[in-house]
């Protein structure tokens, strides 16, 4: 029962963020000492047998600036260097087109 709890107090925050045929998760959890740490989640249905692919990156907060710049740094190279479309996905109630909620926030 222990352990249980501690998984339950690790998580400080989620958001889930639905695009295409991909889903994010931003997850805010903290350790022991209750320190912040971010772990970025990937999520994608494979066609041929339906399972999910995940694949995780873990940031810890000394990370959090040279990550962010990294990341902005190249949004911008490629905003810069190609038409960038954002495509705005349909939500829909019973799954299909993997869509998101209108109000979703895909900005960095």
């Amino acid at each position: 029962m222990g352990e249980f709890e501690n998984k339950e107090r690790e998580e400080v925050f989620s958001k889930k963020v639905r695009a295409g045929k991909r889903t994010y998760f931003f997850d805010v959890k903290a350790t022991r000492s209750g320190d912040f740490y971010l772990t970025l989640t990937e999520s994608k249905k494979r066609l041929e047998d339906g399972v999910f692919v995940k694949h995780k990156i873990f940031l810890y907060k000394e990370d959090f600036e040279k990550f962010a710049e990294g990341l902005n740094e190249t949004v911008d190279y490629i905003k810069n260097h190609q038409e960038v479309v954002e495509k705005r996905y349909e939500f829909s109630e019973n799954h299909e087109g993997n869509g998101t909620k209108p109000n979703d926030d895909f900005s960095f």
